[in-house]
């Protein structure tokens, strides 16, 4: 993605990460005292050292927009079901495609699967659902798109897997 956009605690829309493993799964000391009142335990003091979850360990956290960890997020989901079929979802090859012969859609998928040129030109929201490769003197398309479990409308959150239905679509610029 572009320049990193410097983060706070105090920026409206932005959630702690860990700074190794940019997981938001993260932990800060703190106290807490227990109101009364409210019934309610209320943070009091909250202190230096932060603990990842996800990495086990200690780390420093970086602050990043609330929005950037969706679309992480379904960067993962879909880089996950393109490169190995795996979460749910249809992988669907167009005619001219399938014209090509199996030995050209062995190779037709196989780039598909290994395509890493993802640049802030051809992946502008960083979800990586959308790449060109050259096989066989022919220029392919390969698109995601992620829809609701019955496939009838998008997806509302693409970043949860229980939602969503992957369709990666497979074809001839040609037929774009």
């Amino acid at each position: 993605m572009g320049t990193k956009e410097k983060m706070t605690p105090e920026a409206i829309h932005s959630v702690p990460i860990c700074y190794v493993c940019g997981s938001e799964h993260v932990a800060k000391d703190a106290w807490a005292c227990f109101n009364r009142e409210s019934g309610l335990w209320e943070l009091e003091n909250v202190y230096d050292d932060e603990h990842c979850h996800t990495c086990e360990g200690p780390t420093k956290l970086d602050w990043v927009r609330a929005d950037a960890v969706s679309n992480a997020r379904v960067r993962i989901l879909n880089d996950r079901f393109r490169q190995s079929g795996h979460g749910k979802g249809t992988i669907v090859l167009t005619t001219g495609i399938q014209a090509l012969g199996h030995e050209a859609i062995v190779q037709i998928v196989e780039a598909v699967r290994s395509f890493d040129a993802f640049s802030e030109d051809n992946d502008p929201w960083g979800e990586h659902d959308f790449g060109a490769v050259e096989i066989v003197d022919q220029k392919i398309f390969w698109k995601l798109d992620c829809y609701d479990p019955t496939l009838t409308y998008q997806s509302e959150n693409a970043a949860n897997e229980a939602l969503t239905h992957r369709v990666l679509t497979i074809m001839l610029a040609s037929e774009y």
